[in-house]
């Protein structure tokens, strides 16, 4: 997905057919069917991707609603101004997320209360949200995150 935001940015021609954002989620579309196909991500994991890919889309519904930021280019497929490819770069970090506990078979022999790591995800997420409107909370939220997994 890295490759085809970069290559496409690079070298996408301005009068395709098919728009570079409709482009890029057709791909993600025919890496994710590949990945099940070939059996490089399990059903589950697919549903956790899903997951983050809808995730993602509200997060940039609301991003470029705020005026954070904008998708220039021209798409077809797209939710209120934001192309759906969008989703697919947060998908793509659940993928490897997914794929390398498996992989590496991942144990934790000092991980912190499932409670306390489920407060930290929803102060941040709540902070993505919220710091348009009150003060930005990152820093301590970095600090809280170094203190529970330091």
């Amino acid at each position: 997905m890295v490759a085809l935001l970069v290559g496409t940015h690079l070298w996408y021609p301005r009068d395709a057919l098919v728009g570079r954002y409709d482009f890029l989620f057709l791909m993600a579309v025919a890496i994710q069917i590949a990945m099940l196909v070939f059996k490089l991500e399990t059903l589950d994991e697919a549903k956790v991707i899903f997951l983050y890919h809808a995730v993602g889309t509200v997060m940039e519904l609301f991003k470029t609603d705020v005026g954070s930021w904008i998708y220039p280019g021209e798409s077809f497929i797209h939710v209120a101004g934001v192309p759906l490819f969008s989703g697919f770069m947060y998908a793509s970090v659940g993928s490897y997320i997914a794929r390398s506990w498996r992989l590496f078979d991942f144990r934790f022999s000092a991980h912190p209360p499932m409670w306390s790591v489920y407060i930290l995800a929803f102060a941040t997420y709540a902070n993505f949200f919220a710091h348009h409107y009150i003060v930005d909370l990152r820093v301590l939220l970095f600090a809280a995150a170094a203190l529970l997994f330091g």
